[in-house]
């Protein structure tokens, strides 16, 4: 069946502009450098401001997500299936925050009015999901090239035929210009907004500029719309080897997912989320959305090299003498470039996998305790998932300065609307029925804590991420680490000092090290004990074994 030609007054945008349907990369950046929306490096990139004034859209406010600006809209047909108690843990604000559905229509009408008045706005036909048996056609309209070409670059081309593509189409809006009259009346934290409408499947947002809202409001409203359709949606990147087997890395934004996973020696299929069905893994997007900051052009080249190719958008980096300078972090820490994964070297074009091999779950553990690398029964893989222990790193989020411990279930927790065990019971799910791999790997600190210490070298995280993969520490020698009930990996190939493997061996004092671990461990503990008392008994039993 041909594709059906989408007509934007589908959405309510009633207007006699010009609209730009699909350019190509080198017009969508013509189109944003002639409007002033960025500047070209001498390499070809796209350089863009989102916190800084801008001649059409005003003043930038952020330069990561705004949690207290995104909502989902409380239709009475799917109340119950939102988790709507779950809170941050540093705010104590709900993460699924409701809006009243009459209240979303006015604020819709709003910016789809604001839209028909634009004399220009441009439409990008994509696609969620590799598998186009879980596919979903995206319609992504923006008065703005930049965010056209953000589209472009990480989502999936459409094919001319839906034929394969059975389920209904998502639809986003994004309006930079917009601003909110009065948000208070309306309910809402600031003048600008991202709302996830799920029973429609439409996402519009009004009033931010960082990009990485549009990215991740999709990936929320297909962690809604995948589980029931049995697919196991997940914060992860995923590559796989020349014998086909796949490996799937989890982490929060900073924890190295992109860079773990993009490995010169095994194709990536994906950097960021993905989908588990009964079928195999499958990538929801097309591109990368990587960190940049302080980029390593030796330890991180694939994606140094992608970053500097015509087309790739890089968000609040420092340019100097047309250069990209990736050690200024003068604007933010986050800085971020968008870029399809065709720009990567080695990369799998047709976007899926079978079912994974082997798993890790990335932590930028700022405290310094948790040991470089452990196993995990499939006990502590599930209290593990739903712990989703990290630090949030400097700039992923407005007002994140430096490192800040946190619990982020199912590694993802800001994008996850379902109830939390739902999750974690696909994850079992999965894990029983394919006997899955899953070791837990600290990407953060050594030697001591944040100002302390130092971050674990990428080097040492890769060796012993290939180790694994190749299937040498499955049967490993392991020590139990005495608080968190871990399984420490205790030698690794590729691992110059196996001290590092016992992290206590790199403070300078024991005793503060202890005292940091057990605080740890009642932090684990008090987490999992108020926000999954009703988890299975087994899954409980396999945190840490200090109680508080």
């Amino acid at each position: 069946m041909q594709r059906k030609r989408f007509n934007i007054r589908e959405l309510g945008i009633e207007t006699k502009a010009k609209i730009f349907a699909d350019l190509d990369v080198g017009s969508l950046v013509t189109h944003a450098v002639r409007t002033g929306e960025g500047e070209l490096s001498r390499r070809g990139t796209l350089v863009i401001k989102t916190r800084e004034d801008h001649p059409k859209y005003g003043p930038g406010r952020h330069t990561g997500r705004s949690p207290q600006d995104r909502y989902i809209v409380d239709h009475p047909e799917i109340h119950d299936n939102i988790d709507w108690q779950i809170q941050d843990a540093k705010s104590k604000k709900p993460i699924n925050q409701p809006i009243e559905p009459k209240v979303a229509l006015r604020l819709y009408k709003q910016i789809t009015k604001y839209l028909s008045a634009q004399p220009v706005l441009y439409l990008q036909h994509r696609l969620v999901c590799a598998d186009r048996m879980y596919g979903f056609p995206l319609h992504f309209v923006t008065e703005s090239p930049t965010y056209a070409l953000f589209a472009n670059n990480v989502f999936r081309d459409l094919p001319a035929t839906t034929k394969e593509i059975p389920n209904k189409p998502i639809h986003v809006i994004f309006a930079p210009g917009f601003r909110v009259r009065e948000p208070k009346k309306y309910g809402l934290n600031s003048n600008g907004f991202g709302i996830i409408d799920c029973l429609n499947q439409t996402i519009f947002v009004g009033g931010l500029c960082y990009c990485g809202e549009a990215k991740k409001a999709v990936f929320a409203l297909l962690n809604y719309l995948l589980p029931f359709m049995d697919v196991f949606p997940m914060h992860c990147g995923a590559n796989k080897g020349e014998d086909g087997a796949v490996a799937l890395f989890f982490g929060l934004s900073g924890t190295g997912k992109t860079s773990l996973s993009a490995d010169p020696h095994r194709k990536l299929i994906g950097d960021d989320e993905h989908g588990w069905s009964p079928y195999g893994i499958f990538n929801f997007e097309g591109g990368c959305y990587a960190k940049l900051i302080r980029l390593d052009r030796v330890k991180e080249r694939d994606i140094w090299s992608a970053v500097r190719k015509f087309g790739a958008l890089a968000e609040n980096v420092v340019v100097k003498d047309g250069a990209l300078d990736l050690e200024d972090a003068s604007i933010t820490e986050n800085t971020r470039a968008a870029y399809p994964c065709k720009y990567i070297e080695n990369v799998s074009f047709t976007g899926v996998g079978e079912h994974p091999k082997v798993m890790f779950f990335l932590t930028a553990d700022a405290s310094g305790v948790m040991p470089p690398i452990c196993r995990l029964t499939p006990e502590q893989a599930m209290y593990q998932f739903l712990s989703g222990y990290t630090s949030k790193l400097a700039g992923t989020e407005v007002g994140i300065k430096k490192p800040v411990p946190t619990f982020s279930p199912c590694f993802g927790l800001p994008f996850m609307p379902l109830k939390l065990l739902t999750y974690a019971e696909l994850l079992g799910k999965r894990l029983r029925k394919h006997n899955t791999r899953v070791y837990l790997v600290n990407t953060g600190w050594t030697e001591g804590p944040f100002g302390k210490g130092h971050r674990i070298n990428i080097v040492h995280s890769r060796e012993m991420i290939a180790a694994a993969i190749r299937g040498e520490l499955e049967y490993a020698q392991t020590e139990r680490h005495e608080d968190l009930g871990l399984e420490m990996i205790t030698s690794c190939s590729g691992i110059p000092d196996p001290l590092m493997l016992r992290p206590w061996k790199t403070w300078g004092n024991v005793a503060e090290y202890r005292d940091k671990s057990r605080e740890l461990a009642a932090h684990f503990t008090k987490n999992f004990e108020q926000n999954f008392p009703d988890a299975p008994a087994e899954i409980a039993r396999a945190g840490p074994t200090l109680k508080i």
